[in-house]
Order: structure tokens, then sequence, then C-alpha cells
């Protein structure tokens, strides 16, 4: 791969933000997704709400939103967005001992919001890590990757 094709990079190898100034805004969409994998009375509490922490998915869904609203904070060459819908879902899966994490983030801009979809997945996910660490420091964080984007000049992406 060739180091042009990095636009986080000028000619000089030196990091920039890339400029954006000149795109039309348009409607971008990005969902993400990840895991995390516990012990399964890790699980069931998550699932009764019997944590002594309270509503672990309600905290972390709070937590991924905040974390999609905060990227350009956390990753330094994103640029800030003015996101108009973050969403934050998760699924419990019972025979992985799991949970799933699914964001969709949404803009009209310039620039699209894959980063906020990662960022709401891997915040979401280590807020479960954080609520639920006294009883199971073995949870693995897993499988974080894009699953769709649309928008600006690269169109529509789906994932296998």
């Amino acid at each position: 791969m060739s180091s042009d094709l990095l636009t986080h990079f000028d000619s000089h190898g030196q990091a920039h933000m890339v400029d954006v100034g000149g795109k039309t805004p348009t409607a971008r969409r990005a969902r993400a997704g990840g895991r995390i994998s516990m012990d399964p009375a890790t699980l069931a509490l998550i699932v009764d709400g019997n944590s002594k922490k309270g509503d672990v998915l309600g905290v972390a869904r709070i937590a991924a939103i905040q974390a999609a609203k905060r990227t350009a904070d956390l990753i330094p060459l994103c640029h800030p967005l003015a996101l108009s819908k973050v969403t934050v879902d998760f699924e419990i899966d019972a025979p992985a001992n799991a949970v799933h994490c699914h964001s969709t983030v949404e803009c009209i801009g310039r620039t699209g919001v894959e980063m906020e979809a990662f960022c709401a997945v891997s915040v979401g996910l280590l807020t479960i890590y954080d609520m639920c660490k006294s009883v199971d420091r073995g949870m693995r964080i897993d499988g974080i990757r894009l699953l769709e984007k649309s928008g600006g000049k690269s169109g529509h992406w789906l994932s296998d």
C-alpha cells in the first residue's frame, strides 16, 4: 500500500488534519459493532439487574453516546462533528456468555462518522467491563468493527 493513500500525512510525512472545507455536506451514517464475553454468572448479574453498581447496560448506553459526541477529543486528527443521531443497542447472547454492542451514528457533514461509531462501541463495552470487573476480571472485548457506512464521495459500504 502506498503511503500517499494515508490522508492524515502531508507530503513531508507529517501528521495533519485533513482539509474537508471544500467538500459538500452530505448525509453520513455509520454502524459499528463489537462484543464482550464473560463468565455465565457475570452475564446473569447484568441480565437480572443485580449488579452492585446498578443498571449496567443503561450506564453503558449513556457512556457510549457520550463517547460518540466526544470522539474529536479522543482521536487527535478527527474533526469535531455536529451529530444528528446516536443510537446504541445491546444484545444478550446467552449461548456465548456475551453482550453484543451496536452503534449507529448520523450527521449531515463533510466527513464520515465511522470513528464516532467505533468510539461508541468501544466505550460502551469498556463501561460494561468497568462495572463488572469486581466479579470477573477475565472478560474479553473483541470483534469491534465497522458494519456499514454511507454518504460522501466513497458512497455505501457494507461489511461481509
